[in-house]
């Protein structure tokens, strides 16, 4: 899946989500797309760098401080 395709996989969604709000305003909703995108993000990432926390930072192109905080916020350390 190219780039490109998961950027309209996440437009469509979206468009998904305010219709089913029916007219609702949605509320913090950049907070809830980060939390939402974050965490699979995380898991898939961490899976395929075989879960070492300094690969899995360089790829991210974060601090393995904070990928380990977001590990934790996300319940995703043993």
């Amino acid at each position: 899946m190219s780039k490109k395709q998961i950027e309209e996989t996440v437009r469509s969604s979206l468009e998904v989500y305010f219709r089913d709000l029916r007219g609702t305003e949605p509320d913090s909703l950049h907070e809830m797309m980060v939390r939402i995108v974050e965490k699979p993000l995380l898991e898939v990432v961490m899976a395929h760098a075989e879960h070492n926390q300094s690969r899995a930072a360089e790829w991210l192109g974060l601090n393995r401080n904070t990928l380990r905080k977001k590990l934790l916020e996300h319940k995703l350390l043993k």
